[in-house]
């Protein structure tokens, strides 16, 4: 039952990684007009 704690944990936190990089993605292409600035994630 630890392990599976533990694997629930690493794909936790893998996820919160991958949230925040697209975050600073989406960020990044707005500013460079890529993006229009009312873009929003459906």
């Amino acid at each position: 039952m630890e392990g599976l704690a533990a694997t629930g944990f690493v794909f936790g936190m893998l996820g919160l990684i991958a949230f925040i990089r697209l975050e600073k993605l989406t960020k990044t292409l707005k500013e460079k007009g890529i993006l229009e600035e009312d873009y929003k994630d459906e």
